[in-house]
């Protein structure tokens, strides 16, 4: 756990959540897996003043906060880009998952959970965040934007199922070559698509 407590000590996570005792467990559990809470909001509104005072990392927010609920305050948040966003919610809202993810959330936890759930949940927030990011530097309109996803997306599952590799990996190798072949990302993942679409294995990355 040490080099993950590392990694983790420069990750600032703000959490919004109304109930008290949960807000304290997720607290308590990040900050054992060595991340820093600087911010705790009740509802949804303070919670995006305090993500545009604070700037942090990670938001945590639960989906049902009295003045604004987690999925508006998602919105607020993941619009502005401001931060990477994890939705909470009860088992009963499930339904509820699509709306969190049309909402900008990265990623969800369904209550309640453990330790082992949240910090998964948290790695897949920030990588996601981080794809987004360097994908939305490469091309400025947002249907180009969309369209290199989904080509970005299909390439890493591509590398996944050839070289067993997760799915960050996949994505730096992406990222890694375009820099190192001066080639854009979407450049890269339509070369490794049609050689392992055409029954070819792009050379396997150095790690």
């Amino acid at each position: 756990m040490g080099e993950m407590q590392t990694d983790a000590e420069r990750k600032r996570v703000l959490i919004a959540e109304d109930e008290a005792l949960i807000r304290l467990d997720l607290a308590e559990m990040l900050v054992e897996e060595g991340y820093e809470v600087v911010g705790e909001a009740g509802d949804g509104e303070t919670a995006v003043k305090l993500a545009e005072e604070l700037k942090p990392d990670l938001v945590i927010l639960d989906i049902k906060m009295p003045i604004m609920d987690g999925l508006a305050a998602a919105e607020r948040i993941a619009g502005a880009r401001i931060a990477p966003v994890i939705i909470l919610t009860a088992f009963s809202q499930r339904d509820l998952v699509e709306r969190a993810r049309a909402a900008g959330a990265m990623a969800y936890l369904v209550k309640p959970f453990q330790k082992s759930d949240l910090v998964p949940a948290v790695e897949i927030a920030l990588s996601r965040y981080s794809e987004i990011a360097a994908l939305e530097a490469e091309v400025a309109g947002l249907t180009d934007r969309l369209e290199i996803r989904k080509t970005v997306e299909r390439a890493k599952g591509a590398l996944m199922t050839t070289y067993g590799m997760t799915e960050p990996q996949a994505f730096k190798w992406i990222q890694r070559t375009a820099m190192d072949h001066r080639m854009t990302m979407k450049e890269v993942a339509e070369r490794i698509l049609a050689e392992t679409a055409g029954g070819e294995v792009a050379q396997q990355p150095a790690s």
